[in-house]
């Protein structure tokens, strides 16, 4: 029969989950930025299809255009994803570490797997990040065309 948790040990989870707690906060920001820059590609590729439908051209840059704000979409949606399964796997961890103290059974080896997992998606994720992002500077031109 699992023993009641005392105050101490709901106390002492409540001091575990604050750095998953802050590290959920960076996520959200990160979540941010992201859903931002797709918000920006998205709003780009309408402009240009209005542009496109208005007066139908030959395939050409715009078409170009549209082709490399698709890739971009894809990416950081990915990104997205990613980023978003970050935060579910952290709020993994911490309900995981409420529970071990509610019912007394150890748990560090699915917290420490479930943290890694949540840090390699993160990883991931901010490397389609860089990845947009070097994507979409690689297409700028300045000055003159």
């Amino acid at each position: 029969m699992p023993t009641e948790p005392t105050i101490s040990a709901i106390a002492h989870v409540i001091q575990l989950s604050v750095a998953p707690v802050f590290l959920l906060s960076g996520i959200a920001a990160i979540l941010g930025v992201m859903a931002a820059r797709l918000a920006r590609v998205v709003d780009r590729a309408r402009a240009i299809e209005e542009e496109v439908m208005a007066k139908p051209l030959p395939p050409g840059p715009l078409h170009e255009e549209l082709a490399a704000l698709s890739r971009r979409a894809q990416i950081i949606s990915l990104a997205i994803g990613l980023c978003t399964t970050t935060a579910l796997l952290i709020s993994a961890v911490i309900a995981v570490l409420f529970l071990s103290a509610m019912f007394s059974f150890e748990s560090s080896a699915v917290v420490a797997s479930l943290f890694v997992a949540a840090m390699l998606t993160l990883i991931a994720a901010l490397i389609l990040l860089l990845r947009e992002i070097l994507f979409a500077t690689a297409g700028l031109r300045f000055g003159p065309r």
